[in-house]
């Protein structure tokens, strides 16, 4: 019971940390959606052909990664199994490493704009202007998404140490076999008597034909 009460608060606070990462997500693909409107409609009033906005499609695809990291991660919470705990902490893990490598390129880097391409909508210089203006807050929201993210892997190790629960699947095996025990039962009812009447026939028919022998002998 101590390990079910257990098990049970690590799965849901394990929920409850990875939908943080998962309002990150949807926070990203909202902006993304945002800075892809204003960037169709300037190319609207433009005759001559751009290249694709590639920050912005990294922006919207970096948002969908981390609803569908989500939503992984709360099948793994869900199901406590071992197999999905292991790939979503890896995945976890490896997002980490590629985020702090890019937090480190750019803070020891001073020619780390150079590292990628010229943007031709414009987004991403007023994304670095805004994060200028804006870095308190942006701090404290990075550090937030990774300590979520740390202490989901954390999580996982935890309930993938513990297990799934195993008195559910032995509940639902008994509830399974029980109906099929049924018929037996009805089988031994039904036939029950009749099984049991045999013996008693036979045995009167024998004492009915030893008084008839001695009846015919005297």
């Amino acid at each position: 019971m101590a390990g079910r009460m257990v098990r049970s608060c690590v799965q849901t606070t394990l929920k409850t940390v990875n939908s943080v990462v998962g309002l990150a997500g949807m926070a990203v693909i909202l902006y993304a959606l945002w800075m892809l409107r204003a960037w169709y409609r300037e190319v609207a009033q433009l005759d001559q052909r751009l290249p694709a906005p590639w920050f912005i499609y990294t922006f919207l695809g970096m948002g969908i990664f981390l609803c569908l990291l989500t939503c992984s991660g709360h099948i793994a919470a869900e199901t406590a199994n071992g197999h999905c705990l292991s790939c979503y902490m890896i995945i976890v893990f490896v997002l980490i490493i590629l985020e702090g490598a890019i937090t480190v390129d750019v803070c020891l880097n001073n020619n780390w704009e150079e590292d990628f391409p010229p943007d031709p909508s414009g987004k991403f210089d007023e994304f670095k202007v805004f994060v200028r203006s804006n870095f308190e807050i942006c701090e404290w929201v990075g550090l937030s998404v990774v300590a979520a993210q740390v202490l989901s892997i954390i999580l996982g190790m935890v309930l993938r140490t513990l297990g799934p629960d195993r008195e559910t699947d032995y509940d639902s095996d008994d509830d399974t076999t029980v109906p099929a025990r049924l018929p037996l039962l009805r089988n031994q009812s039904q036939h029950g008597p009749a099984d049991y009447a045999e013996p008693n026939t036979s045995r009167r028919s024998d004492s009915w034909k030893l008084r008839i022998l001695d009846k015919v002998n005297n």
